[in-house]
Parts: C-alpha cells; structure tokens; sequence
C-alpha cells in the first residue's frame, strides 16, 4: 500500500492506495481511521484502485480546530475534491458509520461522481433524521450523541488510556469474531494519541447538531440536509445496504421508506454481524463489494 498526503480544500489529506482496475473509495468512521479497510483493500486491490482517507481531523490528516470546519459542507467537498485530484471521473463508494452519513451526503450533492455506493448499516440521512426526530427506540439507541456533543465527552473518551473506546471497538468487535492483531490495535491507538484527534472527531457530531431531542429545544436530527431541495433526496444511483443485525446503534426501524428514496436498492442481511461488520466479517464484505461493483 502506498501512503500520500495532498492538499485539498484547504486541508492536507493522507491517504492510501493500492491495487490497480476500477476505482474505489472507502470512507471510514468514528471513531475510525483508514486502517479499519486494511483487509478490504487488501482484497479488493488485487482487481481494483483502492483508496481509503484519514477524514479531517482524524490520525495523519490536518485537524482543523474550529468546530465549523466539520460542517458537512467541508466534508463533501473534502471527497469532491480527493476524487478530482486522483484525477478521476466516477467511483464507487464504501461508507460505514460517520463515514456513511458523509458518504450518502456527498451521493445526494455529487450523483454524478458515483457507480456504486454501497452503505454498512446507515440508512439514508433523511430516514435517520426522521428516526432521531420521531422513534423511541432510536432515540434511546443514540443517546451516545448527546454525550459525544457535550464537553465531557473527551475526558470519557480519553480516560484511563482509552477505556470506553477499547472496549467499545476492539472487545466488542473481537466478541464478534474480528481479528485484530497487536498491531492493528497499537497502530489505532496511536491515532488516537494524535493531538487534537478526539476534539476533532468529537465536533463531527458538534457541527452536525445531530442526535435525539435534547430537553433544550433541539427537536433532534442534522443539518447534513442543509442546502437540498427535496427532489434532490431520491438516488437514481444503485446503492447496496450490508445490514449487520446485531448493530445496537442504528435499529432497522430506519430502513422503512428507504426503497422510495432509493429505487435501485439492495439489501444484505448479515444476522449475526454488529456495527463493526467491516472488521467482524471482512471476506464476506469485501465479496458484497466486488460483486456489487462489477454488477
């Protein structure tokens, strides 16, 4: 795998690439870094151009310290601008978590950039801001958010040498079944340890205004809509779902609907995968993808 930094849209990116054939990006989440595709572009790079990105603020990319310069707005025009420096003209797209939620924003402003998108367990935004407005159940699911937004969430982040997110990833993700060597793990705590990371990953949430209902007369949902008209809501792009059924954070509840945004949908089940599906089952995902692309 080759590394490389660019300057892009005022921010210096690093990224990764491998492999050779039809172009694919991966956009991991939180609290991720590029390393969480290791084994799929190890896979996928034996036919395909792989590229997987550092977002902002993230490990080895620029960390901007204003909350704004996470506004949604930034972000996709961070993937505008790394596909058009890669010099390419269309790509396929794999998402999961924050990623997703910046990777089906970029789909809705950018339809004309992608040939495939496929989603690991998040739904359209317009779907998820009705679930965090309206259902219960998500509600309660997502009340990490409002934590995550508040100032306590870096100390609880951080504290005793990354605890919470330890658990959280590695221990949950291996209860699962993923294999995640020492290094991996050292190499993932070591972006955390960069300075200003858990901030920067933190204000994602922060500039999304994105969560349940606070109590405080925040009605719930994102601004990751701003600027689109409703028509602009429905994808014409084929888009494949891999829906990890165990995931506690996102409930299907927010798939209802999603065949009427998304014509060209399909969607695979994997019953006992969790939120952590790219780690958990890496061959069965990468294969979803190859034959998704090359559909």
């Amino acid at each position: 795998m080759q590394h490389h930094t660019a300057d892009i849209n005022g921010v210096n990116l690093h990224y990764v690439t491998h492999g050779a054939g039809e172009p694919i990006l991966f956009i991991h989440g939180f609290p991720e870094y590029w390393g969480v595709w290791k084994k799929q572009l190890n896979e996928l790079g034996k036919d395909h151009f792989v590229v997987a990105l550092d977002l902002r603020g993230y490990n080895l990319s620029s960390k901007p310290k204003a909350v704004e310069a996470y506004h949604i707005k930034h972000l996709v025009e961070d993937i505008r601008g790394l596909i058009h420096h890669l010099g390419l003209k269309k790509i396929s797209i794999v998402c999961q978590d924050w990623g997703a939620l910046l990777g089906w924003s970029f789909l809705l402003r950018h339809p004309d950039l992608v040939h495939r998108f496929i989603t690991l367990n998040i739904t359209h935004p317009a779907l998820f801001d009705r679930e965090l407005r309206e259902n219960p159940r998500q509600q309660l699911a997502a009340q990490y958010m409002l934590v995550f937004r508040s100032l306590q969430a870096e100390p609880q982040i951080m504290g005793d040498d990354f605890a919470w997110p330890k658990q959280a990833v590695f221990n949950d993700a291996r209860a699962h079944g993923a294999i995640l060597s020492e290094e991996d793990t050292s190499e993932w705590i070591a972006a955390w340890r960069q300075p200003g990371t858990i901030t920067c990953m933190l204000n994602y949430y922060r500039a999304a205004k994105m969560g349940p209902p606070d109590g405080e007369g925040h009605p719930g949902g994102s601004n990751l809509l701003e600027g689109l008209k409703p028509e602009q809501y429905v994808v014409q792009t084929p888009v494949l779902l891999i829906h990890g059924e165990q995931d506690t954070y996102l409930l299907p509840d927010g798939q209802r609907g999603l065949k009427d945004l998304v014509p060209n949908l399909t969607i695979h089940r994997i019953p006992d995968g969790t939120h952590w599906i790219a780690l958990e089952k890496p061959r069965e995902v990468s294969q979803l993808v190859r034959d998704f692309v090359r559909s």
